[in-house]
C-alpha cells in the first residue's frame, strides 16, 4: 500500500554531500521531512529518498548545515506526467485516451449470444437490434429484464433468456424449448398398408389381424394388417360375435427394389478471368457501414466478389465493433468446356446414394448396381438397389379420417 502511495505522490532520490551529512538527517527528522532508503557512500556522502513535495525543504535544510543536495532520480506519477509538459500533442492524446476510456466504457461494444443450438445466432442478434441492443448503444439505457422478456415473445423456440451487462459486453444467455413428444391417439382406428411394393420377409403383428404372410409379394397400398377383426364364437356354437375394429399395429419387413436416376450435362461453362478488377473499401463502426467508394457501381457483366475483413481486437482476443472491409471484384467471361466423365459419374452416384438413404430411412441396402449412359449431351446414371426395409404405413378408416381432419 505504501508503494502505491509513494507512486501517486511521487518521490525523489537525493545525494547529500558535506562535512556532517548526519546533521542533515537530524534536521529532516526534526522538521517532519520523511526520508527512507538511506545509503552511505563514504564518510561525507549519502543518498536518501524523500517525497516530491519535500524536495524544496530538503534543499533548504541542506544549506543550513552546509551540505550540497543534488537530485539523482525522480519517480512516480508526477514525474511521468511532467515529461508531457512541453509535448502538447502527447498530452492531448493522453487526455483524449483517458476520456475515450471513460466514455466508451458506458457503451455496448460487443453482443455475445450463447446457449442456442437450433435457433440461429443471426436471428437472435437481429431481434436484439430491433429492441435497441446493438454495438454503440448507451449501456445504462438498456433494461435487461424487459429486453429478455420481449426477446422471448419475438423469437420462437426460446423458453428462457437473460441479458447481462458486463462492462462493454452485452451477454445474452438463452435456453431453447424442448419439443413435446408426439402423442399417439389410440382412439383413431385403421389398417396398416404397404407404402412400397416388396416381398415380405418378416411379419410381427402387435394389434389387428395379419392379411399377408412371410413370402407374399405385396403392392403399394395393399392391406398388410387389418384393423377390422372378426370375433369367432365358441368352437361348437352357432353364435356369431361379429366384428371389432382396432388400431392395427405391427412391423412388416420386406425386400424392396428401387430404381433412381440422375443426369448432368456433358458440357459446362467455366470461368475465364479477364484481368480487370476493382477494390471497394468500407469501414464498419459501431454497426454503421461507411463506404469509401461513394455511389460508384460495378460495370462488369459477370464477376466474382472476394471479401476480406480486418476486425480490431483487444489483447485478450475480444473483437471490437470496428472493422475494415475490402471487396475485390474480378471480372470474368464464361466459355464452354467438356465435363470430366469419371468425376461427373462419381458425383451422380453420390447424389443417388444420398437420395436412396433418405427414402429408406432406417432400412438397409442389400445390393446396388449402377449403369451410366452418355447420350443427347447428357450423362445419365441409374441406380438399381435391393433393400430391406419396414414397409408398413398406418391408414385410418374412412370415417375415422374424416373425424380427425381439422
Amino acid at each position: 500500500m505504501q508503494k502505491i502511495i509513494n507512486f501517486l505522490r511521487g518521490s525523489v532520490r537525493l545525494e547529500v554531500s558535506g562535512a556532517f551529512p548526519e546533521r542533515f538527517l537530524n534536521l529532516c527528522a526534526q522538521n517532519g521531512v520523511s526520508f527512507w532508503a538511506v545509503e552511505w557512500l563514504d564518510a561525507g556522502n549519502l543518498r536518501i529518498t524523500v517525497a516530491r513535495k519535500d524536495l524544496k525543504r530538503s534543499r533548504a535544510l541542506g544549506e543550513k548545515v552546509m551540505c550540497e543536495v543534488k537530485t539523482q532520480l525522480s519517480r512516480g506519477a508526477p514525474a511521468f506526467l511532467a515529461r508531457f509538459k512541453k509535448r502538447y500533442a502527447l498530452l492531448a492524446g493522453l487526455t483524449l485516451s483517458l476520456m475515450a476510456v471513460c466514455v466508451l466504457s458506458q457503451f455496448v461494444l460487443t453482443v455475445e449470444v450463447s446457449g442456442n443450438e437450433t435457433v440461429s445466432t443471426a436471428e437472435i442478434v437481429s431481434q436484439l437490434r430491433r429492441l435497441g441492443v446493438r454495438p454503440g448503444v448507451y449501456g445504462p439505457g438498456i433494461d435487461p429484464a424487459a429486453t429478455a422478456q420481449e426477446l422471448l415473445l419475438r423469437v420462437d423456440g426460446l423458453s428462457w433468456c437473460a441479458v447481462n451487462m458486463r462492462g462493454t459486453v452485452a451477454e445474452v444467455l438463452v435456453r431453447e424449448k424442448v419439443e413435446k413428444p408426439e402423442l399417439v391417439d389410440d382412439k383413431v382406428l385403421g389398417d396398416v398398408v404397404a407404402r412400397a411394393p416388396g416381398l415380405v420377409t418378416d411379419l410381427s403383428v402387435l394389434e389387428g389381424e395379419a392379411a399377408v404372410k412371410e413370402g407374399d409379394t405385396v403392392l403399394a397400398g395393399e392391406l398388410l394388417i387389418a384393423g377390422n377383426i372378426h370375433i369367432e364364437g365358441p368352437e361348437y356354437g352357432e353364435v356369431d360375435l361379429g366384428w371389432r375394429r382396432v388400431k392395427a399395429n405391427g412391423l412388416i419387413y420386406a425386400r424392396t427394389w428401387r430404381t433412381l436416376e440422375a443426369e448432368i450435362p456433358l458440357e459446362a461453362r467455366v470461368k475465364s478471368y479477364t484481368g480487370e478488377e476493382i477494390a471497394l473499401w468500407s469501414l464498419n463502426l459501431l454497426g454503421r457501414r461507411i463506404n469509401f467508394y461513394g455511389n460508384s457501381g460495378i460495370s462488369f457483366a459477370e464477376y466474382d466478389k472476394i471479401t476480406n475483413v480486418w476486425t480490431a481486437s483487444l489483447p485478450g482476443g475480444q473483437e471490437m465493433p470496428l472493422s475494415l472491409t475490402r471487396e475485390t471484384v474480378r471480372a470474368y467471361d464464361t466459355t464452354p468446356a467438356p465435363v470430366d466423365i469419371a468425376a461427373a459419374e462419381e458425383l451422380l452416384r453420390a447424389r443417388l446414394d444420398e437420395a436412396l438413404r433418405q427414402q429408406l430411412g432406417s432400412g438397409e441396402v442389400i445390393s446396388a448396381d449402377y449403369t451410366s449412359r452418355a447420350a443427347d449431351g447428357k450423362l445419365t446414371v441409374r441406380l438399381q438397389a435391393e433393400c430391406k426395409e419396414e414397409i408398413g404405413k398406418f391408414v385410418p378408416f374412412a370415417d375415422q379420417a374424416q373425424d380427425t381432419q381439422p
